[in-house]
């Protein structure tokens, strides 16, 4: 298993420090946080320092700090709304296939976006999904849990089926309300993925699916007479692979993943491509931030 450190490297939460959540929807926590809210009344408590960014407001540059480190920090206040991140992880045994595998993958992207939105003191939770339900790390706030948070995210085993269905029932039904929600996962399972996606449609939540498949899956290099076996099920097939059976599976998989797609579209999700070919860091710098995840 990876050590925390090997998640996320100092450079890259650098980077990170510099990008901030963002939604197409007001949400409206119990704790402010810094968001801009669009109700009556203000607040001037102050809630945490961060690094200036080039086009923040100069009234909230902290001087004194400045005067002492030589460095410019904006000071945040309680006067703007509360944002909640969901980081749904499928930890099933498939995620669990491919050099780095899908799980491995998973976890540093969903380290990186609970890193952006802990340094823009928005909650954020994790939840590894399982067979039976799932694993939680609660709703927290602030940098200083996010430690925790990664040892968290470094010990969710790879194990048991794949049942989304389940999972994303009990998530839905034990964290209504409103926020964003990101899934990562292969989406292999044989049960489907639609009904268990349907369960976030009756939420206010921003939904970004992330499919994410091993190179391996992508582009198989396999050839010759194998026996295949389901690492959830123990299923066994075997299978004569040619040329033309090769062609016929990318095309399945290039239609399946186009379904998956069209579904997200047509209900409002947001869906994203991820083979583990694309480093992550540029998944989320580049591409996550494309799709409108954060800015």
């Amino acid at each position: 298993m990876a050590k925390v450190d090997q998640l996320l490297d100092g450079d890259f939460m650098r980077k990170l420090e510099q990008l901030s959540l963002v939604s197409r929807k007001i949400f409206a926590g119990r704790m402010k946080g810094e968001r801009r809210s669009k109700k009556r009344g203000f607040s001037v408590e102050f809630a945490d320092y961060r690094d200036y960014s080039h086009g923040d407001d100069l009234r909230f540059i902290d001087w004194n700090a400045y005067g002492r480190l030589d460095r410019l920090f904006i000071k945040l206040f309680m006067e703007e709304e509360d944002l909640h991140v969901h980081l749904l992880i499928d930890t099933s045994l498939s995620m669990g296939f491919g050099a780095p595998s899908k799980l491995e993958y998973a976890k540093k992207v969903a380290a990186a976006l609970a890193y952006i939105a802990l340094s823009g003191l928005d909650r954020v939770g994790v939840y590894g999904l399982t067979e039976n339900g799932f694993l939680d790390f609660p709703l927290t706030r602030g940098k200083k849990t996010m430690w925790k948070m990664l040892d968290f995210v470094v010990n969710l085993p790879c194990s048991g089926g794949t049942s989304l269905l389940t999972s994303c029932k009990r998530f839905a039904v034990r964290h209504p309300g409103k926020g964003v929600l990101v899934v990562l996962s292969d989406f292999l399972d044989k049960e489907g993925y639609e009904q268990a996606l349907k369960y976030f449609l009756y939420e206010k939540m921003d939904v970004f699916v992330l499919q994410i498949l091993a190179e391996e899956e992508v582009h198989p290099t396999y050839v010759g007479d194998l026996k295949l076996v389901d690492s959830e099920d123990s299923d066994v097939a075997e299978v004569s692979i040619t040329a033309s059976l090769v062609k016929n599976y990318e095309k399945n998989l290039r239609a399946y993943c186009g379904t998956l797609k069209e579904f997200c579209t047509r209900h409002g999700f947001n869906y994203l491509f991820a083979p583990t070919s694309i480093p992550f860091d540029q998944l989320v710098l580049n591409y996550l931030r494309s799709a409108g995840l954060f800015k």
